[in-house]
Order: C-alpha cells, then structure tokens, then sequence
C-alpha cells in the first residue's frame, strides 16, 4: 500500500547536529515523519533497512561522500527508485550537473530557504506517487507499462528513475509533438516549484543512455531552440 505524502519517511543524511535539528523540526510539522544518518556508510545502512520515500543527502560527509550513496543507492534494487535531493555548500554548475548524473533528483545550494525545501520535498514525493493513468503506452519497440511502473525495449527490462520514468511516459503520451524546456518543466516537475531548465537536459541525458542500446535508434528527437520529443523520422 502506497503511503500518502502527509505520512511519507524522509531519512535526512546530515553530519551538521544544528542542520538535522531545523529539518527534522520543519518536516514534521509538516506531518512527515523523519529518520537520520550522520555518514555515508549509516545512510545506506538506514535506508537498506527501511527504505524511505525521500532522502535528503549532503554532499559532504564523513566516511563515504553523499555522490557516492547516490551511486551506491541507485545501483540497489531496493533503493534505486527512491527520490534523492542533494543538498550542498557548492555552487558551481558543474557540481550541479555532477549530482543530478549521479541520479540525483534535485539539487539544494547551501544556505537555502526551509519553505522552498519543504516545497521541493513535497513535489518530490507527489512525482512518484502512482499515476493515475492506467494500461500501457507504446510508440516503436518501446512499451510503458503504467500499472506496473515497468519500461521495456524490444522485451528487454530498462530501469528508469521516477524523474525519467515521467518524462518518458509524458513525451509518449503526446508523441509528435516538441515540448520546452520549461513546458516540460511545468509537466513532469509541477508547476509550483523552480527548476533550472539546464535539469531538464540532464534527464533527457539519462533517459536516453537507459533506452537507447546498440544499433538502437535513439527515439527522443532535439529541436534546436525549441525543446524535445518522441519523434524519430523513419519510425512509426
């Protein structure tokens, strides 16, 4: 049984006592409940454990550093599809960049406002909630199944990320069509939150390197100044 978000489990993966404290004390007046590790290593073990819905990692860490539970998170079955949001004293978009290839799902700069966190956490959480379409979508070899949150390519499985898993259900649902960086925003992120448009390309990056394998044609077209789609010419 899916957990509604009010209920939802976020492990905080902090080192800074004063930081855990303020988030902890926000999200569950917000009616999350919380769970903590203070290093790399009690993070994976944690969420192992008892898999959250959300985690918020640092970067910095002691024993093992936050991109590295990332890799580890999404490499595990059990924590792959968890939605991680990356918080960080860096700044510099090739940091940026770096996290959200990792498989981070947002990214926080270091000082950062409680009210804006508390409303990424909350679009977070209602992206992988389950989608209220129902049955499969299909355009060449490739098939969503939205039931079974599966994706497979010519009978092979591909694992996506939620991020991904939404984008790529979007595009099919609407295949043909060229979306902007900032429709695609509206669409797959919510409305009501601020994301770099650069994210988008990072996705669509990701979601690429998944479907398209060898001597496979790659589905997702880019429009130069405009934005992407499922639209491959030749391909029906």
């Amino acid at each position: 049984m899916t957990r509604e978000p009010m209920n939802s489990l976020v492990l905080i993966v902090e080192d800074e006592a004063a930081l855990v404290t303020l988030l902890r004390y926000n999200l569950e007046k917000e009616g999350y409940r919380v769970a903590e590790a203070s290093d790399g290593e009690e993070a994976l073990a944690v969420a192992a454990e008892t898999p959250p819905d959300l985690v918020l990692l640092d970067w910095m860490l002691p024993v093992m550093s936050g991109i590295e539970v990332c890799r580890q998170m999404r490499r595990k079955p059990r924590t792959r599809d968890i939605p991680i949001l990356m918080l960080t004293a860096r700044s510099e978009e090739g940091d940026k960049v770096r996290g959200l290839n990792t498989g981070a799902d947002d990214f926080m700069t270091k000082p950062f406002s409680v009210p804006e966190l508390i409303a990424r956490v909350r679009a977070l959480l209602r992206r992988t909630q389950p989608v209220q379409n129902k049955g499969e979508l299909t355009y060449s070899d490739v098939v969503l199944d939205m039931d079974a949150h599966r994706v497979t390519r010519n009978g092979r499985s591909i694992h996506l990320g939620p991020t991904e898993f939404r984008l790529l259900q979007y595009l099919m649902q609407h295949t043909g069509l060229v979306f902007s960086r900032e429709e695609l925003l509206n669409a797959v992120w919510g409305p009501d939150i601020y994301v770099e448009p650069r994210t988008v390309d990072v996705h669509v990056r990701r979601l690429r390197k998944a479907l398209n394998g060898d001597n496979e044609a790659d589905l997702i077209r880019t429009v130069r100044a405009a934005g992407y789609a499922i639209d491959v010419e030749g391909i029906v």
